[in-house]
């Protein structure tokens, strides 16, 4: 009566419960599991994980399954993706080893089905990005403005002077043809001599190709900065890609620049031959503006009252032999060490009201260990600056 008690009971709890022999098939299926995945217990006992009918996302989960296998602690892996006719559903598991004398003698996978939260926690952060965007829309409408208001200076100015360069063009031409003809006429010269220097035509041989040169280089950081700005704000794929991280960075240094450059000199020594990543483009970026912002307001608070004089906030990226390691060194306040274990708390923040939400450093210590299975941690001194470092496990791929 117990053993059917229990059976009954295993087989109707809400949540996922899946048995794994030590081969790796399937020996329990509860009902949950048959909602969740569309699959009957029938169909899929006796086989394993990735050959039982369900379209897994992952490639490599027989791998994964066998990798299970030869633990004996508590596992929680990477949600699992699968298809389920054309959505993509996603579980989140809990894999306990079913121990013995001889070691694992199987698998008990519980879980249920996250896809509801996955789009919410998806939404919060592109919400958390916009949030950032917007915040950043006053100094950003500066950056473009500045190079904006230069490329028309010129442009008024190769405008005023055009009509004085028409006289000179059409006064030449008028020349050439009297000469053509054999019968130069002396008031035209002298026509052309007096619309030269009304042109002032060594002034404008000297400064209209550094109007124009302006004018060039006015667009192309116009073109940069919003390029920039599409890129950051771009949601990204829900998939990881491959990603230039030295790219990623000089793309969020763009978007953040009104941020840092009256507090600071910003300095790059990024590792030149840094392989691409396997990431997500859009969160990596999120991670990276945090921490830049947080570097700027940093030296910002260190230069309080003193004589203005800028701080430095220095990106490096270096690889390693399994890993990329990028590192935002400050010359800021430091982190006191009495609140140095709550930085990556969610809601904590030593900023003033209506400066700072708590969620930055917690949005990205979830983003890097969460979502990418990275590290991240800092080393501070009071009064001495910080350095934030982000590792990323590294995977062979081309760049893009």
């Amino acid at each position: 009566m117990a053993s059917a008690e229990t059976e009954l009971f295993l087989t109707c709890i809400p949540s996922i419960l899946i048995g794994l022999d030590s081969a790796g098939c399937i020996t329990r299926w509860n009902a949950a599991a048959a909602a969740t995945f569309g699959v009957d217990a029938a169909n899929v006992i006796g086989r394993s994980l990735d050959g039982c009918g369900i379209q897994w996302s992952r490639t490599d989960l027989r791998s994964e399954v066998i990798r299970w296998l030869g633990t004996t602690t508590f596992l929680s892996p990477e949600d699992l993706a699968f298809k389920h006719g054309d959505d993509t559903r996603f579980v989140g598991v809990g894999v306990p080893p079913i121990g013995g004398a001889s070691g694992t003698t199987g698998l008990i996978i519980t879980g249920a089905d996250i896809t509801r939260r996955k789009c919410l926690e998806e939404q919060l952060r592109q919400a958390q990005k916009l949030e950032a965007v917007g915040q950043l829309a006053a100094g950003i409408a500066h950056e473009i403005n500045t190079p904006a208001q230069f490329v028309g200076d010129n442009i008024g100015f190769l405008e005023e002077s055009w009509a004085n360069i028409a006289d000179v063009i059409q006064l030449s031409r008028q020349m050439r043809e009297e000469a053509g003809r054999g019968c130069l006429q002396t008031q035209t010269a002298a026509a052309l001599d007096t619309a030269c220097q009304r042109a002032d035509v060594d002034y404008l041989l000297a400064e209209v190709p550094s109007a124009i040169e302006q004018a060039r280089e006015g667009t192309e950081r116009i073109s940069k900065i919003v390029r920039a700005m599409k890129e950051f704000s771009h949601p990204g794929g829900k998939e990881k890609c491959a990603v230039d991280i030295n790219h990623a960075i000089n793309t969020t240094i763009t978007v953040a620049r009104n941020e840092w450059k009256y507090v600071a000199d910003l300095v790059t020594e990024l590792d030149p031959n840094l392989v691409a990543v396997s990431c997500l483009a859009g969160e990596f970026n999120q991670v990276m503006l945090n921490l830049i912002v947080n570097a700027a307001q940093a030296i910002a608070a260190s230069k309080a009252g003193t004589n203005g004089a800028k701080g430095t906030i220095t990106i490096s990226t270096v690889q390693l032999p399994d890993a990329v390691r990028i590192a935002v060194r400050d010359t800021g306040t430091g982190i006191p060490e009495h609140i140095q274990s709550r930085v990556f708390e969610p809601f904590f923040t030593t900023k003033p009201v209506g400066q700072g939400t708590g969620q930055g450093l917690a949005l990205a210590h979830t983003v890097i260990v969460q979502r990418h299975q990275g590290q991240i941690w800092f080393e501070s001194a009071a009064g001495a600056g910080t350095t934030f470092f982000v590792q990323l496990p590294l995977t062979q791929i081309p760049k893009p």
